[in-house]
């Protein structure tokens, strides 16, 4: 089985700076993506970014300029640096990981518990 374990996030002002990670046991495959997605109340979830294992990155717009993620391949655990923080970036953050089987084709997607992220002064 699968676990995402969520940490970090916070209250924060905006233009201030928060980090989340989220670690992931189990027997996940090497060759997958990683990412965060976030839901604000009364919105649905939105992907902000993703990270192959190969490194490479996707940014929603929103964000682009201001977080930026990364991931330890031998700790199977993504992080979300967010920066220049908005009130409008307020939501609970869940990362995801997922792949795709090669023999099977069969796709894989698992979700973290998600962490609040508030942004107010």
């Amino acid at each position: 089985q699968v676990q995402l374990v969520e940490s970090g996030g916070g209250l924060v002002q905006p233009g201030g700076s928060l980090s989340l990670s989220c670690a992931g046991s189990g027997s996940i495959f090497s060759s997958n993506t990683m990412g965060w997605y976030r839901q604000a109340p009364g919105k649905e979830r939105e992907l902000v970014a993703t990270i192959t294992n190969g490194g490479s990155t996707y940014y929603a717009d929103s964000v682009k300029g201001r977080f930026t993620i990364s991931r330890d391949n031998s700790k199977n655990t993504v992080y979300l640096r967010m920066n220049q923080l908005k009130t409008e970036d307020t939501a609970v953050y869940y990362c995801k990981v997922e792949w795709t089987s090669w023999t099977s084709n069969r796709r894989y997607a698992y979700w973290g518990q998600g962490a609040q992220v508030t942004v107010s002064s």
